[in-house]
């Protein structure tokens, strides 16, 4: 049987070897209370991610009388619940209070 060549890593390949989609969510994060350790907040959320998601990169959104939420850009598998298991893990870890999906659009 001949050997197909790998496009990408295992993490991001489907079972024939070929490259699955991948998108990019905006996810706004919201700590718990009002004066909150920011940095804590992303290393938890850059930890707990799966495998084959990664953090991109973060952007700070004051809100009200010195509410301050995290805006996350998240690049995920573009696999059937996938999305969903992101969102659990964020609404798990310690000092944040809910998340709000802002944008998720699909990339090569």
């Amino acid at each position: 049987m001949k050997k197909m060549r790998r496009l990408c890593n295992c993490s991001t390949a489907d079972v024939r070897g070929f490259r699955m989609a991948r998108i990019l969510a905006q996810i706004k994060v919201f700590p718990a209370d009002v004066p909150s350790d920011l940095g804590r907040i992303q290393n938890s959320i850059i930890n707990s991610m799966p495998k084959t998601a990664s953090v991109l990169k973060f952007r700070e959104e004051p809100i009200a009388f010195g509410l301050v939420a995290l805006i996350a850009y998240i690049l995920m598998p573009d696999e059937g619940g996938f999305m969903e298991q992101v969102e659990g893990i964020l609404k798990r870890i310690d000092g944040v209070s809910e998340i709000e999906t802002v944008m998720v659009t699909r990339v090569q």
